[in-house]
């Protein structure tokens, strides 16, 4: 089961990644900041679904992951109530494929939290195979 959530948390910052990786050049359309946050938003989850394939124990990891996504989905939550000062100050729309971001990163969240309630060293354990 442990392995099952790590690859949540990695599957979910994939498609994040890819997600605002494919946006960012709108983003750019209007305005620097915008374009950047979302570039940012593609390279962070990228990179930590990259090393969680290569050290998917690492706790340190998981919770780097796990504030990433809850950054993105507050970050989402600003730009769609009150815009997100520098970087979009706009109010941005709801919209269909944001929401489906926000779910699977809630989902990334969700799994990388489990992960974290275990006790432990810095090192997330397999769990004991039943008998």
């Amino acid at each position: 089961m442990t392995a099952l959530r790590v690859d949540v948390v990695i599957l979910a910052g994939a498609i994040s990644a890819g997600i605002h990786g494919a946006l960012a050049p709108e983003h750019f359309d209007e305005g620097t900041g915008a374009g950047a946050g979302f570039v940012v938003a593609a390279v962070v989850p990228a990179a930590l679904a990259l090393a969680l394939t290569l050290r998917p124990t690492s706790r340190l990891l998981v919770g780097s992951a796990a504030a990433v996504f809850a950054a993105l989905i507050g970050s989402y939550a600003l730009a769609v109530t009150s815009g997100v000062p520098v970087l979009h100050p706009e109010v941005e729309p709801v919209n269909g494929l944001a929401l489906f971001t926000k779910v699977v990163e809630a989902a990334g969240l969700a799994a990388a939290a489990s992960l974290l309630r275990r006790r432990g060293t810095g090192v997330l354990s397999p769990e004991p195979k039943g008998t």
